[in-house]
Parts: structure tokens; sequence; C-alpha cells
């Protein structure tokens, strides 16, 4: 790994966590120990990677990416999840993204990607709807 870049990398995404969590302390009860805590873990990692690549980071220069394609469909894909949310609902949105983006960059197991999408959209009206008790706006589909 390049060191100048992964420590640069990682001291913003850990004070892009800090300031997450900093943020979430002004939510009102439980709503904001969940974005707190995601803030928290970024921080870390951003400080994991930067400790890293301070400690065992080579300074020779690699390329930005790899898989160039990949980084474009990806790209792709989450402009048009950010431009379906509004639309579709975040449910749904997210279930076709979940379905979409696997496919997209060639992962072509259905039964898979389907229990993945279901799982996920469990997961996340969990969180929203019962432990932090703030369910998302209504779907699309549920006005009519």
């Amino acid at each position: 790994m390049e060191r100048r870049q992964d420590i640069v990398l990682g001291a913003i995404f850990a004070a892009l966590g800090l300031f997450a969590a900093v943020k979430a302390t002004a939510y009102s009860g439980a709503s904001g120990t969940y974005p707190m805590v995601l803030g928290l873990v970024l921080a870390a990692f951003g400080v994991i990677v930067a400790a890293k690549a301070g400690l065992r980071g080579r300074a020779t220069p690699r390329p930005l990416t790899e898989h160039t394609g990949r980084v474009a469909v990806t790209v792709i894909v989450g402009a048009g999840y950010l431009a379906l949310v509004p639309i579709l609902g975040f449910y749904t949105a997210s279930a076709l993204v979940v379905l979409a983006l696997p496919v997209a960059l060639g992962f072509w197991q259905p039964v898979y990607l389907a229990v993945t999408a279901a799982v996920f959209v469990a997961i996340v009206w969990t969180v929203f709807s019962i432990v932090l008790e703030k369910p998302l706006p209504t779907e699309f589909w549920q006005t009519f």
C-alpha cells in the first residue's frame, strides 16, 4: 500500500466518523445511538488504516484502482439508486440496488441475490421501525 494515500484517507475517515458521532449525540433519545456507533466504527477503521500504513506501508506508487470498469459500474448504479430513492422509496430502491449491483458486476445466482435482498430489507426495517422507532416514509406502492 502507498503510505501517504492510506494515511490521508484513514485520517479523513477517522475525522468523518468522529464528526458523525459527535453530531449524533444531538439526536434525542435512542435515535442517536445507532448513528453514533456507526460514526465511531468508521473512525476506528480510519485509525486502523492510517496506523497500518504508517507502520508497514510502502512508498511505492500503485494504481488508484485495479478494476476501473467495475468502479464505473458501481458509481453508475449508486447514482441510479440515489435518483430512485425519492421516487420509489428507500426499501424498494435499496432492494433493487442489492439485486442489480451484483448482477451488473457479473454475479448471477438469483436465489442467493433474492435471499440477500430480503435479509437486507428485513434488517433495515428492524433497525428503523423497531430499534430506533423511526419508521421510514411509506413506499410509492403504499400510496395507492
